[in-house]
Protein backbone atom coordinates (compact mmCIF):
# COMPACT_ATOMS: atom_id res chain seq x y z
CA UNK A 1 0.00 0.00 0.00
CA UNK A 2 1.32 3.43 -0.98
CA UNK A 3 1.55 6.16 1.66
CA UNK A 4 1.27 9.74 0.46
CA UNK A 5 1.44 12.98 2.40
CA UNK A 6 -1.53 15.22 1.57
CA UNK A 7 -0.64 18.90 1.32
CA UNK A 8 2.53 18.70 3.44
CA UNK A 9 3.22 21.64 5.76
CA UNK A 10 5.93 23.83 4.29
CA UNK A 11 5.77 26.70 6.79
CA UNK A 12 6.24 25.23 10.26
CA UNK A 13 6.51 28.68 11.86
CA UNK A 14 3.11 29.71 10.47
CA UNK A 15 1.54 26.51 11.78
CA UNK A 16 3.02 27.10 15.24
CA UNK A 17 1.71 30.68 15.17
CA UNK A 18 -1.79 29.50 14.21
CA UNK A 19 -1.67 26.88 16.99
CA UNK A 20 -0.86 29.61 19.55
CA UNK A 21 -3.62 31.87 18.25
CA UNK A 22 -6.16 29.04 18.43
CA UNK A 23 -4.88 27.59 21.71
CA UNK A 24 -4.64 24.29 19.88
CA UNK A 25 -2.00 21.55 19.84
CA UNK A 26 0.25 21.03 16.84
CA UNK A 27 -1.21 17.70 15.59
CA UNK A 28 -4.73 19.12 15.08
CA UNK A 29 -3.36 22.43 13.78
CA UNK A 30 -1.27 20.63 11.16
CA UNK A 31 -4.43 18.92 9.91
CA UNK A 32 -6.32 22.22 9.75
CA UNK A 33 -3.45 23.78 7.84
CA UNK A 34 -3.06 20.91 5.37
CA UNK A 35 -6.80 21.03 4.65
CA UNK A 36 -6.73 24.73 3.85
CA UNK A 37 -7.97 26.29 7.11
CA UNK A 38 -5.16 28.73 7.79
CA UNK A 39 -6.70 31.70 9.60
CA UNK A 40 -8.31 32.06 13.01
CA UNK A 41 -11.61 33.12 11.45
CA UNK A 42 -11.65 30.17 9.06
CA UNK A 43 -10.86 27.80 11.92
CA UNK A 44 -13.72 29.35 13.95
CA UNK A 45 -16.17 28.62 11.15
CA UNK A 46 -14.78 25.09 10.85
CA UNK A 47 -15.18 24.26 14.54
CA UNK A 48 -18.37 26.22 15.27
CA UNK A 49 -20.43 26.85 12.12
CA UNK A 50 -23.65 28.83 12.42
CA UNK A 51 -26.68 29.26 10.19
CA UNK A 52 -25.08 32.50 9.01
CA UNK A 53 -22.35 30.38 7.40
CA UNK A 54 -24.92 28.94 4.97
CA UNK A 55 -25.02 30.53 1.52
CA UNK A 56 -28.14 32.56 0.68
CA UNK A 57 -30.72 30.29 -0.95
CA UNK A 58 -31.47 33.01 -3.50
CA UNK A 59 -28.11 32.32 -5.17
CA UNK A 60 -29.56 29.15 -6.69
CA UNK A 61 -30.56 29.85 -10.28
CA UNK A 62 -34.37 29.92 -10.69
CA UNK A 63 -34.99 30.14 -6.93
CA UNK A 64 -37.14 33.25 -7.38
CA UNK A 65 -39.32 31.47 -9.95
CA UNK A 66 -39.61 28.33 -7.80
CA UNK A 67 -40.61 30.31 -4.70
CA UNK A 68 -43.15 32.43 -6.58
CA UNK A 69 -44.87 29.36 -8.07
CA UNK A 70 -44.87 27.34 -4.86
CA UNK A 71 -45.99 30.33 -2.78
CA UNK A 72 -48.93 30.79 -5.15
CA UNK A 73 -49.81 27.08 -4.98
CA UNK A 74 -49.88 27.21 -1.17
CA UNK A 75 -51.92 30.39 -0.86
CA UNK A 76 -54.42 29.29 -3.53
CA UNK A 77 -54.72 25.79 -2.00
CA UNK A 78 -53.67 24.08 -5.21
CA UNK A 79 -52.92 20.37 -5.19
CA UNK A 80 -49.15 19.77 -5.00
CA UNK A 81 -47.40 16.46 -5.68
CA UNK A 82 -43.86 15.84 -4.43
CA UNK A 83 -42.12 13.37 -6.76
CA UNK A 84 -39.23 11.79 -4.87
CA UNK A 85 -36.73 8.97 -4.99
CA UNK A 86 -36.46 5.80 -2.94
CA UNK A 87 -33.10 6.35 -1.18
CA UNK A 88 -32.23 8.26 2.00
CA UNK A 89 -31.65 11.46 0.06
CA UNK A 90 -34.93 11.32 -1.88
CA UNK A 91 -37.16 10.31 1.02
CA UNK A 92 -35.60 12.90 3.33
CA UNK A 93 -36.17 15.61 0.72
CA UNK A 94 -39.84 14.64 0.45
CA UNK A 95 -40.26 14.86 4.24
CA UNK A 96 -38.57 18.28 4.42
CA UNK A 97 -40.78 19.79 1.72
CA UNK A 98 -44.03 18.13 2.82
CA UNK A 99 -43.67 19.18 6.45
CA UNK A 100 -42.51 22.64 5.42
CA UNK A 101 -45.41 23.20 3.01
CA UNK A 102 -47.86 22.07 5.69
CA UNK A 103 -46.33 24.44 8.26
CA UNK A 104 -46.90 27.27 5.77
CA UNK A 105 -50.56 26.36 5.36
CA UNK A 106 -50.46 24.18 2.24
CA UNK A 107 -51.04 20.52 1.51
CA UNK A 108 -48.89 18.16 -0.54
CA UNK A 109 -49.13 14.50 -1.47
CA UNK A 110 -46.10 12.50 -2.52
CA UNK A 111 -45.05 9.73 -4.86
CA UNK A 112 -41.91 7.63 -4.45
CA UNK A 113 -41.23 5.02 -7.14
CA UNK A 114 -40.85 1.37 -6.24
CA UNK A 115 -37.27 0.44 -7.05
CA UNK A 116 -38.08 -2.99 -8.51
CA UNK A 117 -41.39 -2.23 -10.26
CA UNK A 118 -40.73 1.32 -11.44
CA UNK A 119 -36.98 1.83 -11.45
CA UNK A 120 -35.27 5.19 -11.05
CA UNK A 121 -36.66 8.48 -12.27
CA UNK A 122 -39.92 10.21 -13.16
CA UNK A 123 -42.56 8.36 -15.22
CA UNK A 124 -45.29 9.72 -17.50
CA UNK A 125 -48.01 7.41 -16.12
CA UNK A 126 -47.55 8.93 -12.65
CA UNK A 127 -47.96 12.39 -14.15
CA UNK A 128 -51.15 11.25 -15.90
CA UNK A 129 -52.55 9.95 -12.60
CA UNK A 130 -51.68 13.28 -10.99
CA UNK A 131 -53.51 15.18 -13.72
CA UNK A 132 -56.59 12.99 -13.21
CA UNK A 133 -56.46 13.81 -9.49
CA UNK A 134 -56.37 17.54 -10.15
CA UNK A 135 -52.71 18.18 -9.29
CA UNK A 136 -51.61 21.63 -10.48
CA UNK A 137 -47.94 21.54 -9.46
CA UNK A 138 -45.33 18.78 -9.26
CA UNK A 139 -42.09 19.36 -7.37
CA UNK A 140 -39.42 16.76 -8.07
CA UNK A 141 -36.88 16.09 -5.33
CA UNK A 142 -33.54 14.35 -5.89
CA UNK A 143 -34.71 13.42 -9.38
CA UNK A 144 -35.96 14.98 -12.61
CA UNK A 145 -32.90 16.70 -14.03
CA UNK A 146 -32.92 14.32 -17.04
CA UNK A 147 -36.69 13.81 -17.21
CA UNK A 148 -37.19 16.23 -20.11
CA UNK A 149 -39.89 14.19 -21.84
CA UNK A 150 -41.84 13.59 -18.63
CA UNK A 151 -41.76 17.29 -17.72
CA UNK A 152 -42.88 18.17 -21.24
CA UNK A 153 -45.71 15.65 -20.92
CA UNK A 154 -46.79 17.26 -17.63
CA UNK A 155 -46.91 20.64 -19.34
CA UNK A 156 -49.19 19.22 -22.00
CA UNK A 157 -51.53 18.04 -19.26
CA UNK A 158 -51.63 21.49 -17.66
CA UNK A 159 -49.32 20.69 -14.74
CA UNK A 160 -46.45 23.01 -13.81
CA UNK A 161 -43.21 21.35 -12.68
CA UNK A 162 -40.43 22.56 -10.41
CA UNK A 163 -37.32 20.36 -10.66
CA UNK A 164 -35.04 20.18 -7.60
CA UNK A 165 -32.07 17.89 -8.09
CA UNK A 166 -28.30 17.68 -7.72
CA UNK A 167 -27.38 15.08 -10.33
CA UNK A 168 -25.51 16.17 -13.44
CA UNK A 169 -27.79 17.58 -16.15
CA UNK A 170 -27.77 16.90 -19.85
CA UNK A 171 -26.99 19.68 -22.33
CA UNK A 172 -30.68 20.66 -22.41
CA UNK A 173 -32.52 21.28 -19.13
CA UNK A 174 -36.10 20.07 -18.57
CA UNK A 175 -38.73 22.63 -19.71
CA UNK A 176 -39.88 23.28 -16.15
CA UNK A 177 -41.13 26.43 -14.43
CA UNK A 178 -37.89 26.33 -12.44
CA UNK A 179 -34.88 24.04 -12.31
CA UNK A 180 -33.01 24.18 -8.99
CA UNK A 181 -29.69 22.39 -9.35
CA UNK A 182 -26.32 23.80 -8.29
CA UNK A 183 -24.71 21.70 -11.04
CA UNK A 184 -26.54 23.32 -13.94
CA UNK A 185 -23.84 25.19 -15.90
CA UNK A 186 -25.39 28.63 -15.44
CA UNK A 187 -26.00 28.34 -11.68
CA UNK A 188 -23.79 30.67 -9.58
CA UNK A 189 -24.45 28.84 -6.30
CA UNK A 190 -21.04 28.39 -4.58
CA UNK A 191 -21.66 24.90 -3.12
CA UNK A 192 -21.84 22.46 -6.00
CA UNK A 193 -21.88 19.37 -3.75
CA UNK A 194 -25.29 19.70 -2.11
CA UNK A 195 -27.29 16.46 -2.02
CA UNK A 196 -30.93 16.36 -3.12
CA UNK A 197 -32.21 16.97 0.41
CA UNK A 198 -29.81 19.92 0.63
CA UNK A 199 -31.39 21.49 -2.45
CA UNK A 200 -34.90 20.87 -1.03
CA UNK A 201 -33.76 22.44 2.25
CA UNK A 202 -32.66 25.54 0.36
CA UNK A 203 -36.04 25.78 -1.34
CA UNK A 204 -37.79 25.41 2.01
CA UNK A 205 -35.63 28.17 3.51
CA UNK A 206 -36.39 30.62 0.70
CA UNK A 207 -40.09 29.70 0.76
CA UNK A 208 -40.37 30.28 4.50
CA UNK A 209 -38.74 33.70 4.13
CA UNK A 210 -41.30 34.55 1.43
CA UNK A 211 -44.00 33.89 4.04
CA UNK A 212 -42.31 36.24 6.51
CA UNK A 213 -40.49 33.67 8.62
CA UNK A 214 -37.41 35.57 9.79
CA UNK A 215 -35.05 35.65 12.74
CA UNK A 216 -35.57 33.12 15.52
CA UNK A 217 -38.62 31.61 13.81
CA UNK A 218 -36.64 30.86 10.65
CA UNK A 219 -33.66 29.56 12.66
CA UNK A 220 -35.87 27.15 14.60
CA UNK A 221 -37.39 25.84 11.37
CA UNK A 222 -34.00 25.33 9.71
CA UNK A 223 -32.44 23.59 12.70
CA UNK A 224 -35.43 21.24 12.91
CA UNK A 225 -34.90 20.18 9.28
CA UNK A 226 -31.10 20.01 9.50
CA UNK A 227 -31.24 16.77 11.50
CA UNK A 228 -32.74 14.88 8.58
CA UNK A 229 -30.78 16.78 5.91
CA UNK A 230 -27.55 15.92 7.75
CA UNK A 231 -28.40 12.21 7.64
CA UNK A 232 -29.18 12.48 3.92
CA UNK A 233 -25.95 14.38 3.24
CA UNK A 234 -23.87 11.69 4.95
CA UNK A 235 -25.79 8.87 3.28
CA UNK A 236 -25.40 10.35 -0.21
CA UNK A 237 -21.60 10.41 0.20
CA UNK A 238 -21.13 14.01 -0.88
CA UNK A 239 -18.03 15.85 0.40
CA UNK A 240 -18.35 16.95 4.03
CA UNK A 241 -16.68 20.27 3.30
CA UNK A 242 -17.91 23.82 2.91
CA UNK A 243 -21.65 24.18 3.33
CA UNK A 244 -22.15 20.43 3.69
CA UNK A 245 -19.96 20.53 6.81
CA UNK A 246 -22.21 23.24 8.28
CA UNK A 247 -25.27 21.12 7.53
CA UNK A 248 -23.87 17.90 8.95
CA UNK A 249 -22.18 19.33 12.02
CA UNK A 250 -25.22 21.33 13.12
CA UNK A 251 -27.62 18.57 12.13
CA UNK A 252 -25.81 15.83 14.03
CA UNK A 253 -25.43 18.05 17.08
CA UNK A 254 -29.20 18.52 16.93
CA UNK A 255 -29.66 14.77 17.39
CA UNK A 256 -28.94 15.37 21.10
CA UNK A 257 -32.61 16.38 21.30
CA UNK A 258 -35.01 14.56 18.97
CA UNK A 259 -38.76 15.18 19.15
CA UNK A 260 -39.82 13.58 15.87
CA UNK A 261 -41.26 10.15 16.83
CA UNK A 262 -40.01 8.52 13.63
CA UNK A 263 -36.46 9.77 13.95
CA UNK A 264 -36.44 8.84 17.63
CA UNK A 265 -37.62 5.30 16.84
CA UNK A 266 -35.07 4.96 14.04
CA UNK A 267 -32.20 5.98 16.33
CA UNK A 268 -33.45 3.53 18.96
CA UNK A 269 -33.40 0.51 16.61
CA UNK A 270 -30.02 1.65 15.27
CA UNK A 271 -28.52 1.40 18.75
CA UNK A 272 -28.65 5.06 19.80
CA UNK A 273 -31.30 5.40 22.53
CA UNK A 274 -31.96 8.81 24.05
CA UNK A 275 -29.77 7.92 27.05
CA UNK A 276 -26.69 7.46 24.81
CA UNK A 277 -24.66 10.01 22.80
CA UNK A 278 -26.05 10.66 19.29
CA UNK A 279 -24.38 8.96 16.31
CA UNK A 280 -21.31 10.32 14.57
CA UNK A 281 -21.25 10.79 10.80
CA UNK A 282 -19.57 7.40 10.43
CA UNK A 283 -22.22 5.74 12.59
CA UNK A 284 -24.95 7.41 10.54
CA UNK A 285 -23.34 6.01 7.38
CA UNK A 286 -23.03 2.44 8.65
CA UNK A 287 -25.89 2.04 11.12
CA UNK A 288 -28.64 4.61 10.57
CA UNK A 289 -28.70 5.24 6.81
CA UNK A 290 -28.72 1.53 5.81
CA UNK A 291 -31.96 1.01 7.73
CA UNK A 292 -33.60 3.88 5.85
CA UNK A 293 -32.28 2.62 2.53
CA UNK A 294 -33.43 -0.92 3.28
CA UNK A 295 -37.05 0.10 2.72
CA UNK A 296 -36.42 1.24 -0.84
CA UNK A 297 -34.08 -1.65 -1.57
CA UNK A 298 -36.22 -4.49 -0.24
CA UNK A 299 -39.80 -3.13 -0.10
CA UNK A 300 -41.42 0.33 -0.31
CA UNK A 301 -39.70 3.60 0.57
CA UNK A 302 -43.12 5.07 1.44
CA UNK A 303 -42.70 3.45 4.86
CA UNK A 304 -39.75 5.74 5.55
CA UNK A 305 -41.76 8.87 4.74
CA UNK A 306 -44.68 7.69 6.87
CA UNK A 307 -42.29 6.94 9.74
CA UNK A 308 -40.89 10.49 9.70
CA UNK A 309 -44.31 12.11 9.26
CA UNK A 310 -46.37 10.23 11.84
CA UNK A 311 -47.06 11.80 15.22
CA UNK A 312 -47.90 8.40 16.72
CA UNK A 313 -44.88 6.95 18.63
CA UNK A 314 -46.33 3.43 18.48
CA UNK A 315 -46.70 3.56 14.70
CA UNK A 316 -43.23 5.10 14.37
CA UNK A 317 -41.75 2.26 16.44
CA UNK A 318 -43.58 -0.34 14.34
CA UNK A 319 -42.20 1.12 11.11
CA UNK A 320 -38.67 1.51 12.50
CA UNK A 321 -38.65 -2.13 13.56
CA UNK A 322 -39.84 -3.10 10.08
CA UNK A 323 -36.89 -1.19 8.58
CA UNK A 324 -34.58 -2.97 11.01
CA UNK A 325 -35.79 -6.38 9.81
CA UNK A 326 -35.61 -5.33 6.16
CA UNK A 327 -32.02 -4.30 6.74
CA UNK A 328 -31.23 -7.79 8.00
CA UNK A 329 -32.72 -9.23 4.81
CA UNK A 330 -30.71 -6.74 2.77
CA UNK A 331 -27.47 -7.77 4.45
CA UNK A 332 -28.08 -11.47 3.76
CA UNK A 333 -29.04 -10.87 0.13
CA UNK A 334 -26.05 -8.60 -0.41
CA UNK A 335 -23.69 -11.18 1.10
CA UNK A 336 -24.97 -13.94 -1.17
CA UNK A 337 -24.31 -11.91 -4.33
CA UNK A 338 -20.92 -10.71 -3.05
CA UNK A 339 -19.86 -14.30 -2.31
CA UNK A 340 -20.84 -15.34 -5.84
CA UNK A 341 -18.70 -12.56 -7.30
CA UNK A 342 -15.80 -13.35 -4.98
CA UNK A 343 -15.90 -16.97 -6.14
CA UNK A 344 -15.75 -15.80 -9.76
CA UNK A 345 -12.73 -13.62 -8.94
CA UNK A 346 -11.03 -16.52 -7.19
CA UNK A 347 -11.49 -18.75 -10.22
CA UNK A 348 -10.34 -16.00 -12.61
CA UNK A 349 -8.24 -13.49 -10.60
CA UNK A 350 -8.54 -9.78 -11.38
CA UNK A 351 -5.41 -8.44 -13.09
CA UNK A 352 -4.07 -4.98 -13.93
CA UNK A 353 -5.24 -5.56 -17.49
CA UNK A 354 -8.82 -5.28 -16.23
CA UNK A 355 -9.33 -1.56 -15.83
CA UNK A 356 -13.06 -1.91 -15.08
CA UNK A 357 -15.23 -4.77 -13.87
CA UNK A 358 -18.74 -5.77 -14.92
CA UNK A 359 -20.57 -8.64 -13.22
CA UNK A 360 -24.08 -9.77 -14.10
CA UNK A 361 -26.36 -12.49 -12.79
CA UNK A 362 -29.84 -13.77 -13.42
CA UNK A 363 -32.38 -12.28 -11.00
CA UNK A 364 -29.86 -10.74 -8.65
CA UNK A 365 -31.78 -8.48 -6.29
CA UNK A 366 -31.65 -5.03 -7.88
CA UNK A 367 -32.10 -3.38 -4.52
CA UNK A 368 -28.61 -4.34 -3.34
CA UNK A 369 -26.45 -4.33 -6.48
CA UNK A 370 -25.22 -0.79 -5.75
CA UNK A 371 -23.95 -1.83 -2.33
CA UNK A 372 -22.26 -4.90 -3.84
CA UNK A 373 -20.61 -2.64 -6.42
CA UNK A 374 -19.19 -0.58 -3.56
CA UNK A 375 -17.80 -3.73 -1.95
CA UNK A 376 -16.16 -4.78 -5.23
CA UNK A 377 -14.56 -1.35 -5.64
CA UNK A 378 -13.27 -1.48 -2.06
CA UNK A 379 -11.68 -4.87 -2.69
CA UNK A 380 -10.26 -4.39 -6.21
CA UNK A 381 -9.91 -0.61 -6.36
CA UNK A 382 -11.25 -0.05 -9.86
CA UNK A 383 -14.65 0.95 -11.28
CA UNK A 384 -17.27 -1.78 -11.18
CA UNK A 385 -20.85 -2.36 -12.33
CA UNK A 386 -23.13 -5.02 -10.89
CA UNK A 387 -26.15 -5.84 -13.05
CA UNK A 388 -29.22 -8.02 -12.66
CA UNK A 389 -30.69 -9.72 -15.71
CA UNK A 390 -34.45 -10.17 -15.70
CA UNK A 391 -36.60 -11.01 -18.73
CA UNK A 392 -33.85 -10.00 -21.13
CA UNK A 393 -33.20 -6.64 -19.46
CA UNK A 394 -29.96 -5.85 -17.61
CA UNK A 395 -30.10 -3.13 -14.99
CA UNK A 396 -27.99 -2.15 -12.05
CA UNK A 397 -25.49 0.21 -10.52
CA UNK A 398 -21.85 1.15 -10.71
CA UNK A 399 -19.36 2.67 -8.31
CA UNK A 400 -15.97 4.17 -9.02
CA UNK A 401 -12.59 5.27 -7.70
CA UNK A 402 -11.50 8.90 -7.43
CA UNK A 403 -9.50 8.78 -10.68
CA UNK A 404 -12.42 7.71 -12.88
CA UNK A 405 -15.60 9.60 -13.83
CA UNK A 406 -18.34 7.01 -14.11
CA UNK A 407 -21.02 9.15 -15.75
CA UNK A 408 -18.58 10.41 -18.39
CA UNK A 409 -17.87 6.78 -19.26
CA UNK A 410 -21.57 6.03 -19.76
CA UNK A 411 -22.07 9.17 -21.81
CA UNK A 412 -19.42 7.91 -24.26
CA UNK A 413 -21.75 5.02 -25.23
CA UNK A 414 -25.36 6.22 -24.70
CA UNK A 415 -26.73 4.13 -27.57
CA UNK A 416 -26.27 0.99 -25.46
CA UNK A 417 -28.76 2.06 -22.79
CA UNK A 418 -32.47 2.63 -22.52
CA UNK A 419 -31.83 4.73 -19.41
CA UNK A 420 -28.80 5.87 -17.44
CA UNK A 421 -27.70 8.62 -15.06
CA UNK A 422 -25.66 9.47 -11.99
CA UNK A 423 -22.46 11.33 -11.29
CA UNK A 424 -18.70 10.85 -10.95
CA UNK A 425 -18.63 8.18 -8.27
CA UNK A 426 -21.96 6.39 -8.75
CA UNK A 427 -24.28 5.69 -11.67
CA UNK A 428 -27.14 3.46 -12.74
CA UNK A 429 -28.20 2.02 -16.08
CA UNK A 430 -30.77 -0.12 -17.86
CA UNK A 431 -30.17 -1.86 -21.20
CA UNK A 432 -31.06 -4.84 -23.32
CA UNK A 433 -29.16 -7.85 -21.99
CA UNK A 434 -27.94 -8.47 -25.54
CA UNK A 435 -25.75 -5.37 -25.12
CA UNK A 436 -24.00 -6.71 -22.03
CA UNK A 437 -20.83 -7.97 -23.69
CA UNK A 438 -20.55 -4.84 -25.79
CA UNK A 439 -20.89 -2.74 -22.64
CA UNK A 440 -18.24 -4.78 -20.85
CA UNK A 441 -15.79 -4.44 -23.75
CA UNK A 442 -16.38 -0.72 -24.30
CA UNK A 443 -16.17 0.14 -20.60
CA UNK A 444 -12.94 -1.83 -20.38
CA UNK A 445 -11.50 0.02 -23.41
CA UNK A 446 -12.61 3.42 -22.10
CA UNK A 447 -11.13 2.78 -18.65
CA UNK A 448 -7.90 1.34 -20.05
CA UNK A 449 -7.24 4.61 -21.86
CA UNK A 450 -7.65 6.65 -18.67
CA UNK A 451 -6.35 4.49 -15.84
CA UNK A 452 -2.90 3.06 -15.15
CA UNK A 453 -1.65 0.34 -12.81
CA UNK A 454 -0.82 3.07 -10.28
CA UNK A 455 -4.53 3.98 -10.11
CA UNK A 456 -5.33 0.42 -8.98
CA UNK A 457 -2.88 0.59 -6.09
CA UNK A 458 -4.43 1.34 -2.72
CA UNK A 459 -3.27 4.59 -1.24
CA UNK A 460 -3.25 5.96 2.29
CA UNK A 461 -3.38 9.74 2.38
CA UNK A 462 -1.50 10.93 5.47
CA UNK A 463 -2.14 14.29 7.08
CA UNK A 464 1.29 14.38 8.69
CA UNK A 465 3.60 12.75 11.19
CA UNK A 466 3.36 12.66 14.96
CA UNK A 467 5.72 11.57 17.69
CA UNK A 468 4.41 9.25 20.36
CA UNK A 469 5.07 12.02 22.89
CA UNK A 470 2.51 14.17 21.07
CA UNK A 471 -0.26 11.58 21.45
CA UNK A 472 -2.10 12.64 24.61
CA UNK A 473 -5.69 12.76 25.80
CA UNK A 474 -5.75 16.49 25.02
CA UNK A 475 -4.23 16.26 21.53
CA UNK A 476 -6.48 13.37 20.50
CA UNK A 477 -9.55 15.22 21.78
CA UNK A 478 -8.56 18.17 19.57
CA UNK A 479 -8.12 15.89 16.56
CA UNK A 480 -11.56 14.37 17.14
CA UNK A 481 -13.05 17.90 17.24
CA UNK A 482 -12.29 18.09 13.51
CA UNK A 483 -15.30 15.78 12.98
CA UNK A 484 -17.75 15.10 11.38
CA UNK A 485 -15.58 12.79 9.32
CA UNK A 486 -16.54 11.30 5.99
CA UNK A 487 -16.01 11.74 2.29
CA UNK A 488 -14.07 14.98 1.69
CA UNK A 489 -13.13 15.31 5.38
CA UNK A 490 -11.75 11.90 6.37
CA UNK A 491 -10.59 11.13 9.87
CA UNK A 492 -6.98 12.40 10.06
CA UNK A 493 -4.30 9.83 9.30
CA UNK A 494 -0.84 10.12 10.86
CA UNK A 495 2.47 8.35 10.48
CA UNK A 496 4.11 7.17 13.69
CA UNK A 497 7.65 6.39 12.58
CA UNK A 498 10.31 4.29 14.25
CA UNK A 499 8.22 2.96 17.13
CA UNK A 500 9.34 -0.26 18.80
CA UNK A 501 6.99 -3.22 19.26
CA UNK A 502 6.90 -3.56 23.05
CA UNK A 503 5.17 -6.95 23.51
CA UNK A 504 3.88 -9.97 21.58
CA UNK A 505 0.70 -9.16 19.66
CA UNK A 506 -2.62 -10.20 21.16
CA UNK A 507 -4.92 -11.80 18.55
CA UNK A 508 -8.66 -11.59 19.24
CA UNK A 509 -11.45 -13.56 17.55
CA UNK A 510 -8.86 -15.00 15.14
CA UNK A 511 -9.07 -11.72 13.21
CA UNK A 512 -8.00 -8.62 15.10
CA UNK A 513 -4.62 -7.69 16.56
CA UNK A 514 -3.86 -5.62 19.65
CA UNK A 515 -0.25 -4.49 19.96
CA UNK A 516 1.88 -2.29 22.23
CA UNK A 517 4.53 0.14 21.05
CA UNK A 518 7.05 2.40 22.74
CA UNK A 519 9.07 5.43 21.80
CA UNK A 520 11.07 7.76 24.03
CA UNK A 521 9.89 6.10 27.21
CA UNK A 522 6.19 6.31 26.32
CA UNK A 523 3.93 3.37 25.42
CA UNK A 524 0.82 3.12 23.28
CA UNK A 525 -1.70 0.33 22.78
CA UNK A 526 -3.27 0.11 19.32
CA UNK A 527 -5.80 -2.05 17.50
CA UNK A 528 -5.48 -3.43 13.95
CA UNK A 529 -8.75 -4.72 12.48
CA UNK A 530 -8.53 -7.95 10.43
CA UNK A 531 -4.74 -8.04 10.78
CA UNK A 532 -4.38 -11.58 12.13
CA UNK A 533 -2.66 -12.73 8.93
CA UNK A 534 -0.08 -9.97 9.42
CA UNK A 535 0.55 -10.58 13.13
CA UNK A 536 4.14 -11.63 12.40
CA UNK A 537 4.90 -8.03 11.44
CA UNK A 538 4.48 -7.11 15.12
CA UNK A 539 7.43 -9.12 16.42
CA UNK A 540 8.64 -7.77 19.82
CA UNK A 541 11.73 -5.58 19.55
CA UNK A 542 11.28 -4.69 15.88
CA UNK A 543 10.91 -1.08 14.81
CA UNK A 544 8.02 -0.21 12.55
CA UNK A 545 6.24 2.72 10.93
CA UNK A 546 2.52 2.87 11.61
CA UNK A 547 -0.26 4.64 9.75
CA UNK A 548 -2.82 5.38 12.45
CA UNK A 549 -6.10 7.10 13.12
CA UNK A 550 -7.82 7.93 16.38
CA UNK A 551 -11.43 7.10 17.24
CA UNK A 552 -13.85 7.80 20.07
CA UNK A 553 -14.23 4.82 22.39
CA UNK A 554 -17.27 5.18 24.62
CA UNK A 555 -16.82 1.60 25.91
CA UNK A 556 -13.33 2.36 27.17
CA UNK A 557 -14.48 5.64 28.69
CA UNK A 558 -17.30 3.86 30.55
CA UNK A 559 -14.69 1.58 32.15
CA UNK A 560 -12.61 4.51 33.36
CA UNK A 561 -9.95 4.46 30.63
CA UNK A 562 -9.10 6.96 27.91
CA UNK A 563 -12.16 7.84 25.79
CA UNK A 564 -10.31 7.10 22.55
CA UNK A 565 -8.34 4.36 20.85
CA UNK A 566 -5.62 4.16 18.23
CA UNK A 567 -6.45 2.25 15.04
CA UNK A 568 -3.65 0.89 12.84
CA UNK A 569 -4.43 1.17 9.12
CA UNK A 570 -1.07 -0.12 7.84
CA UNK A 571 2.38 -1.10 9.08
CA UNK A 572 5.80 -1.10 7.42
CA UNK A 573 9.32 -1.92 8.60
CA UNK A 574 10.90 1.26 9.88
Amino acid sequence: MKWTLSNPVTDAAAVERLARELGLGLPATRVLWSRGHRTVEDARRFFSPTLDDLHPAALLKDMDRAVERLHRAITQREKILLYGDYDVDGTSAVVVLKKGIELLGGQASFHVPHRLRDGYGMRSEVVEEAAAAGVALIVSVDTGIRANLVVEHAQGLGIDVIVTDHHLPEAELPPAVAVLNPNRPDCPYPEKNLCGAGVAFKLMDALAVSFGWEGAKRAKLLDSFLKLVAIATVADVVPLTGENRVIVKRGLEGLNEVRNPGLRALLDVSGFPATEPPPSASQVAFRVAPRINAAGRMDSASDVIEMFLTSDPARAKELAEKLHELNKDRQQTEQEIAQTILKLCTEAPVTDDQAALVFAGENWHRGVVGIVASRVVERYHRPAFILSIEAGIASGSGRSIAAFHLLDALESMPELFTKFGGHRQAAGLTMDAANLESFRARLQAYASQRLTAADFERELALDGEVELSEVTDASVAEILRLAPFGFGNPAPMFALRGVEVAAPPDIRSEKHVFARFRQGGKQLRAKAWNFAERAAEFAPGTRVDLAVQFEDDAYSAARGYAPWQTIIRDVKPS
